[in-house]
């Protein structure tokens, strides 16, 4: 299956990321379609690290991977810096 986004399709490189720890982050777009109102949302997959221990599995509303993105890029630059959060 080819995934599509803004600027063509994606591929496996733009939809998951494996972590140093051996998770693999899957991200991708899922639209379901009940009667008069499709519903689509952005999920995330942990997969099993390398000890077999089992991921987890998240949907998102648009507005919710926006939020998470966010908080991901902000804790990303405070790891990069060495500055604390703000409380």
């Amino acid at each position: 299956m080819v995934r599509s986004g803004p600027d063509g399709p994606l591929s496996h490189e733009d939809s998951c990321v494996v972590t140093t720890c051996g998770r693999r982050i899957a991200v991708h777009r899922i639209q379901l379609a009940p009667t008069g109102r499709p519903i689509t949302r952005v999920t995330l997959d942990v997969g099993e690290d390398r000890g077999g221990e089992p991921g987890v599995w998240a949907s998102l509303t648009g507005a919710e991977a926006r939020e998470l993105a966010r908080l991901l890029v902000l804790h990303a630059e405070l790891t990069e810096s060495g500055a604390e959060p703000r409380r």
